[in-house]
């Protein structure tokens, strides 16, 4: 009877670890239109240098989760990405020639006059 029984619960096992083997293999995100708009965002910020800071973290993690099958993760990074880099573009064309403010700015010093 316990055999039966360990035998019942191993074909189970294989079965169900062969289920989820196959559903890893078959999960390929398919975010390559969202991943050309988040390039194209970068690519459009670095020209003005505006790219942020974690602009090319985020989109390293994003590929990384659509590699690992996390599409709903992936698709969130890539949408951050292209955020940071359509406000990073817009930044840099708003402050282009901003200067420093005037506390920044060197006071003019009057020389004493020596008699």
């Amino acid at each position: 009877m316990q055999y039966k029984n360990l035998i019942t619960l191993a074909l189970v096992s294989a079965f169900a670890a062969g289920i989820s083997h196959a559903e890893q293999q078959t999960a390929i995100c398919d975010v390559a239109a969202v991943m050309a708009e988040a390039r194209i965002a970068q690519q459009k910020a670095q020209s003005v240098g505006g790219e942020w800071r974690d602009l090319a973290k985020t989109l390293d993690q994003a590929a990384v989760a659509a590699a690992e099958g996390d599409c709903e993760k992936a698709n969130k990074k890539y949408a951050a990405a292209r955020f940071q880099g359509e406000m990073g573009y817009q930044q840099a064309l708003e402050q282009a020639n901003a200067g420093n403010p005037a506390y920044l700015n060197p006071v003019p010093r009057k020389t004493p006059v020596r008699p």
